[in-house]
């Protein structure tokens, strides 16, 4: 048997298990669009004054606001900011930087949350009631009120030095913050490079993750997405702003001289692997025509799927031309596996 014949034959058994059987509970739900706001925008400048600096970051969500609008015909759901983008980034200097959120942090941004009517995760160095500082990112809801903040759990530690970023205190918690639209997560920068808070997020139901950040990295928050089966969008200083989506694939991405990116995603969504029925999605577009949307990837052997009918959820979608999400096809052969005694699967 030659080698392509012998991955379609593995593929077509992969999915032969009954449709949908383990399909995950978000492709069952009806579409749940949301438009994300990011922006790549370096803050290694003089500060210009917290009132300016505040000034200067409420017009770019007014940017990205007037973007949302123009592209979808309707105002964002989340704009996040880059880490520390309100007090700047000046060593030691930061904690004599650093605002509490009670007071013009806060209240701008409550007032902006309010005037778009949007969620807004904006980073700064957090001045703590008990006196500390912590590199942080507070969630405004849609209302005005403080949603939720998360506190940089792994902090910078400088080479040939064991002192925190700027005499910073680590966070202790990772939360998951349920939203209107879904749950979101956050984490920040150096987060990236340590398992814990990602596997903490996904294990609490997280279906986009905020990564705000310094560092523009892009194939560890791939990794992560697709590990964790989630999207994560990255507001960055440099190099690239982008919307990584659960295939680990990049959704949208801008590069320099551009600056503002806005993304409409959708958190009901299925990955759907090979099958010869599913057409690489010919054959749900044939079917729904502009009801069902996706991206196909025919260098991964699968692709993203979403529902564009209120009335359809994706996974009766799939149901109906016969083709399994892939984690369904995943763990029917998981079952196989443990039945056959394969080593690995007890």
């Amino acid at each position: 048997m030659s080698g392509a014949v012998n991955r379609r034959v593995f593929l077509n058994t992969l999915a032969a298990a009954p449709a949908l059987a383990g399909l995950p509970e978000a492709a069952s739900r009806p579409p749940r669009k949301v438009i994300v706001g990011t922006v790549m925008q370096a803050f290694w400048v003089e500060h210009p004054g917290v009132t300016r600096r505040l000034r200067e970051l409420s017009g770019i969500v007014d940017d990205m606001q007037k973007q949302s609008r123009q592209n979808h015909g309707r105002g964002l759901d989340v704009a996040i900011l880059p880490e520390v983008a309100v007090t700047g980034e000046a060593s030691r200097q930061s904690r004599l930087r650093a605002v509490p959120l009670k007071g013009e942090f806060g209240e701008v941004f409550a007032a902006k949350a309010r005037e778009h009517g949007c969620y807004i995760v904006a980073a700064t160095y957090l001045q703590e009631s008990g006196g500390g500082v912590s590199n942080a990112a507070v969630l405004f809801g849609r209302k005005g009120e403080v949603a939720g903040i998360y506190r940089k759990v792994h902090l910078v530690v400088s080479p040939g030095s064991t002192d925190f970023e700027n005499d910073c205190t680590p966070g202790s918690t990772v939360p998951v913050f349920d939203c209107d639209f879904g749950k979101l997560g956050i984490q920040i920068c150096y987060d990236i490079e340590f398992d814990y808070g990602w596997n903490e997020l996904a294990r609490n139901g997280a279906e986009l993750i905020a990564f705000t950040t310094q560092s523009p990295q892009t194939s560890q928050p791939a990794c992560r997405a697709m590990h964790n089966r989630c999207y994560i969008v990255s507001s960055t200083w440099r190099s690239n702003a982008t919307v990584f989506e659960p295939t680990g694939k990049i959704a949208a991405q801008i590069r320099p001289p551009d600056r503002i990116l806005v993304h409409e995603l959708d958190l009901s969504y299925a990955i759907l692997p090979w099958h010869p029925k599913l057409q690489k999605g010919e054959a749900l577009r044939s079917k729904y025509g502009e009801k069902v949307g996706f991206r196909y990837y025919e260098d991964e052997d699968c692709g993203l799927f979403w529902s564009n009918d209120p009335r359809t959820p994706i996974a009766e979608m799939a149901k109906s031309i016969g083709v399994p999400e892939a984690e369904a096809s995943l763990e029917r052969v998981r079952g196989i596996y443990r039945e056959k005694r394969v080593a690995g699967y007890k």
